[in-house]
């Protein structure tokens, strides 16, 4: 039996939800359908206003997040240190419809990237609760 870094049996190990979705490529795929959704379609032009008229770094930021929060490398990481979300969005006024726009917006580019239903599913839970913690205004 081979054992991986963490101790865990490497033939019973889970892929993560970043080999789920398909590795840097499919990330990056993922987050440009999301950013071109938010750009585009007016029920999103309330997270569209908090973010700068050039998207290109919110795009970059969000990859290198999500290439780690899914269990891929720590891009992120490696670039800013720990990603501290709550703390790094207080200045943005999130309350529930925005927190709701993001998970719809992603929900939504996660099926025009053809993720399987079930994975979009597992992932949507975890954006919302995660979504729902940088909620700072009722």
């Amino acid at each position: 039996m081979t054992t991986d870094l963490n101790g865990d049996d490497a033939q019973t190990k889970q892929p993560s939800a970043f080999d789920l979705v398909g590795g840097e490529a499919r990330v990056r795929e993922l987050v440009d359908r999301f950013y071109d959704l938010m750009d585009l379609e007016p029920e999103f032009a309330g997270i569209r206003a908090l973010h700068p008229q050039s998207l290109d770094g919110s795009r970059d930021k969000l990859f290198w997040f999500l290439c780690g929060w899914m269990g891929g490398p720590d891009h992120y990481i490696e670039r800013f240190g720990h990603p501290r979300l709550r703390a790094r969005h207080l200045p943005f006024a999130i309350a529930s419809s925005e927190r709701d726009q993001w998970v719809r917006c992603m929900a939504w580019a996660m099926e025009d990237a053809g993720l399987p239903q079930a994975l979009r599913e597992r992932l949507v839970t975890s954006f919302f609760d995660t979504a729902d913690w940088m909620v700072n205004r009722r």
